[in-house]
Order: C-alpha cells, then structure tokens, then sequence
C-alpha cells in the first residue's frame, strides 16, 4: 500500500494538487479565466485569431429572448444550445428539427419548443453555470459529423482534447460518446477516452470508467482501428490558443467538422487529469522538460512549437488486439 505513491511518482502521474499549484496557479494568471469560463468570449476571441469554431446562430440574454426563440430558429434544421458559463457537459442539447413545434435529440426525445423554452430559461438563471451566477445561452450550428468516425461515437460527435503548455501540445485523447453517457463525450458520465499519440494521432490506449477496453462498448468498433484526418492541422490550431488566451497551462477541446475540418470548440483553464489514464502515461514526464526551457526556446511559432513536441513524445506502441496492456511511459 505504501508503494502506491511511489510508482505514481515514478510513472510521472500529475496529481490535482500539483497541477492546481505548479501549473494552473502558476502560469495561469486569473485575470484571464474570463476568456476561457465563457464560451462566448472564447469563440469571439478564437474568430478574431482565425480559428474555425461553429457558426454561432444565436446569443438568449433575456426572458424576452427566450420568447422569440421559435422565430429565431424557425430557419434551422439543427442547432446545440450551451450555457456559456457551464462546463462538463452539464446544460448542453443537441437538437434537430422534428415539425414545426417540436425536436429530437439524437436519443429520438422529443422536446418540444416549451420545453427548450424552460430549458433555456434555466441557463439564463445559472443552472448550470460555475458558481451558480446568471448566464447567456448560446446556439450554435451543429457539426457536420464526418463518417470516418461512423462506430466510434454513440450518437454524438467525438471530441479532442489537448493539453497545451506553455504553447506546446504534450498530450492528446479523442472522447467517443456511449450509451451510458447519453451521447456526450463526457468520460465521467462513461465516454470512452482514447489516448493519441502526439506525433501521428494514432490510439495508444482507451478506456472506460477507468478500465482498459478494446472496442466501443456500443458498437463493437475496434478501436486500434481509429484513424484522424489533418492532424497537424488540428495541433496547430490547439497549440495557437497559448498566443490567443496567455495562458499557460489549458486543455484545448477540438472537432472535425467534415466540411470544415479541424475546429475549437471550447477551452479549459483547469483541465481534468483522466486523460493520463487514456494515454497508460503522466504528465509530469511532458510537462517538466518544457518546464526547463529557456525563453528563446519558448519563443518561437505554433507550427514550431508542434514539431517540436511531436518529436519528443512520439510512440510507436498503440493498442494491441491482443492484450489491454497501456503503452509504456518513458521517464525524462
């Protein structure tokens, strides 16, 4: 039992304490917090940088607004609605047009317009903002759902995330949707978390609820079999949202839009640690090396700052078909 520290250590496993006081507090200036806790700034401000986000169709500020909402998207077939405070997951629909008065999600619910009415006046009294405080809905065009990924997402879009520091993208996971988590990729409410190999985008590891897996838990789809398009593309655009936001220390959350590629969905300044989990490796054998570089080395472009990185952690072990065995993390 007193070993388990110990290997953590030796496995370079970040803890929330350190990352809370080392990284985030750190190299994260509060200040900033702002640009990133509201997805609205965070899209405005990822435009102004030309970084491709989805269409925003509409911004609900008012109980006025609310009332308008039937007219306002009387013209879209499809649209998600987010609070623009809320994190996790919580608070987010994903619709598409049924009749006049009515839409789906992708689970075949119902909801009708009185219901998304309710709904969003829920986000507009900070139901599912941080701390409780009031919020705006935002309603964005949905993502055009490429079929490269048909079998690895239960009725939902699979997402990217990237942790970025200090500019340089050190470790990467695609979240696929499942039953269990209601079509969301959301690994705490049992979205299965795919490890990515920085250099190439490659699966290393996945898991569910904590445990190794092999396939999708809902289709079957074999998960070694994974493959992502314009990946330099995407690490890029993550790795420009250092320059974009200041922040040192930030999970970029990304999609594939199949007509659009590569896009940023949201940001994080307090990005979760499950994703050392879905790529069997920690952190802190990334995050330290970059930790040691002077400022020349840190000044240089995005592109750079990529190519760099995907020399430095890039692996040959993916997901074995015959075995759950995590790929190796070497020590730095």
């Amino acid at each position: 039992m007193w070993a388990l520290p110990w290997r953590l250590q030796q496995r370079g496993i970040l803890g929330m304490n350190k990352r809370n006081i080392d990284y985030i507090a750190r190299h994260n200036a509060r200040h900033l917090y702002p640009l990133v806790d509201n997805k609205l700034k965070t899209k405005l401000l990822a435009q102004s940088a030309g970084i491709t986000t989805p269409n925003l169709i509409a911004t609900i500020e008012s109980q006025y607004d609310v009332s308008q909402l039937a007219q306002r998207l009387a013209a879209s077939q499809g649209f998600a609605v987010k609070p623009a405070k809320g994190s996790g997951g919580k608070g987010i629909l994903v619709l598409n047009r049924h009749d006049e008065h009515h839409f789906i999600k992708n689970n075949g619910t119902l909801i009708s317009v009185l219901d998304l009415q309710r709904h969003v006046s829920n986000i507009l009294s900070g139901l599912y903002s941080l701390g409780g405080t009031p919020d705006v809905a935002i309603i964005e065009e949905l993502i055009a759902f490429d079929p490269q990924f048909n079998g690895y997402s239960f009725e939902g879009v699979p997402d990217i995330r990237v942790i970025i520091f200090k500019g340089f993208p050190v470790m990467a996971m695609m979240r696929l949707a499942t039953r269990a988590s209601d079509g969301k990729a959301n690994l705490h409410q049992g979205a299965v978390g795919v490890g990515l190999d920085i250099a190439t985008g490659k699966p290393l590891h996945a898991v569910q609820n904590g445990e190794s897996i092999l396939h999708h838990p809902d289709t079957g789809q074999d998960l070694s079999q994974l493959n992502i398009d314009n990946w330099q593309t995407l690490l890029e655009l993550a790795a420009s949202c250092y320059e974009v936001t200041g922040l040192g220390y930030l999970g970029a959350d990304m999609v594939l839009d199949l007509n659009k590629g590569p896009m940023l969905l949201e940001l994080n300044a307090r990005p979760g640690l499950t994703i050392q989990v879905a790529n069997g490796c920690g952190l802190l054998h990334r995050l330290k090396p970059i930790d040691r570089l002077s400022a020349i080395e840190l000044n240089q472009g995005p592109s750079k700052r990529v190519e760099l990185a995907q020399s430095w952690f890039a692996s040959d072990l993916l997901i074995n078909s015959s075995t759950k065995t995590a790929p190796y993390c070497e020590t730095q």
